[in-house]
């Protein structure tokens, strides 16, 4: 079962998942997907770490994310833009090879018998990308949570650290 949470940057997603998965599971997964780029990421990911406790499972991967996924869990999957991030990389900016890829492996997410709670940023509502790779991640990034969207048991849209249920 896939619970979607959406917001901006900062706007509360993780720590509001967090607690969510938290108060379901003593021993919750948390699923990054993150790519190590350099030191700053490097501390950044130290950092998050360091904020969940030590009941936390942590799984890193950066693209096959069902490959991995634990059946009977609660899962914590953050994020989808950095997820997304990788495809488009691996698949030289190829929207179509991307969304089809990251629709397959929501697909077999959703088949796993685990509560998964799925974090991803809303970035078209900002400024208008300046180029055309940063225009199509954008496309990209909109089709996949909106797919992930329509498969979820809810949906909840993050302001200022504010729930605001959109799907119950």
């Amino acid at each position: 079962m896939i619970h979607y949470i959406s917001g901006g940057e900062r706007s509360g997603k993780s720590s509001y998942a967090q607690n969510l998965v938290e108060n379901l599971s003593k021993t919750p997964v948390y699923l990054a997907t993150a790519r190590c780029w350099d030191d700053d990421f490097k501390a950044r990911i130290q950092r998050h770490k360091n904020e969940r406790g030590p009941q936390w499972i942590n799984i890193e991967e950066e693209v096959h994310l069902a490959k991995v996924a634990p059946k009977n869990q609660v899962i914590l999957l953050d994020c989808v833009t950095l997820w997304i991030t990788n495809l488009y990389l691996d698949f030289d900016n190829d929207v179509e090879k991307s969304l089809q890829f990251a629709k397959d492996e929501i697909d077999k997410l959703d088949k796993i018998d685990s509560t998964i709670f799925i974090i991803s940023n809303e970035i078209g509502m900002g400024v208008h990308a300046q180029n055309h790779m940063a225009r199509k991640f954008t496309e990209l990034q909109g089709w996949v949570n909106q797919y992930i969207a329509k498969k979820a048991k809810t949906a909840t849209f993050m302001v200022s650290g504010i729930p605001l249920k959109i799907k119950e």
